[in-house]
């Protein structure tokens, strides 16, 4: 597997860990239809949270964040309609970025941030 894909996974893993450790309760993880994916959905409380995951070993290109630029977001904003389209929910959803720090030499750092943009 390449590096850019283990990082991502384990990015990924420790997300649905910081999540759950927030009270929040995981729907689904890595949900895709067709070219579109979430990679993480979840409950928080009862609000629909559709949470992007960003990992990086090296700030060479910025934060983790900012990658979750205004292409990213449109695409999650129709993967969001999409599913809940599907599952028939009716009520308060949100968009959140986990923005994770994987500094090899040291413990991963989690930046949670709620409501992080939304869709126009």
């Amino acid at each position: 597997m390449s590096i850019h894909l283990e990082t991502g996974r384990s990015g990924e893993a420790e997300a649905c860990r910081f999540v759950n450790e927030i009270g929040y309760t995981i729907l689904e993880v890595n949900w895709r239809y067709k070219h579109l994916e979430v990679d993480i959905i979840a409950m928080d409380k009862d609000v629909l949270v559709f949470i992007e995951v960003k990992t990086r070993k090296s700030l060479l290109y910025g934060q983790p964040y900012e990658a979750v630029d205004y292409r990213k977001q449109q695409k999650l904003n129709r993967a969001a309609n999409l599913y809940i389209s599907y599952k028939k929910h009716q009520g308060d959803i949100r968009f959140d970025i986990i923005s994770i720090f994987s500094d090899p030499a040291k413990k991963m750092k989690v930046e949670h941030i709620k409501d992080a943009f939304w869709p126009e």
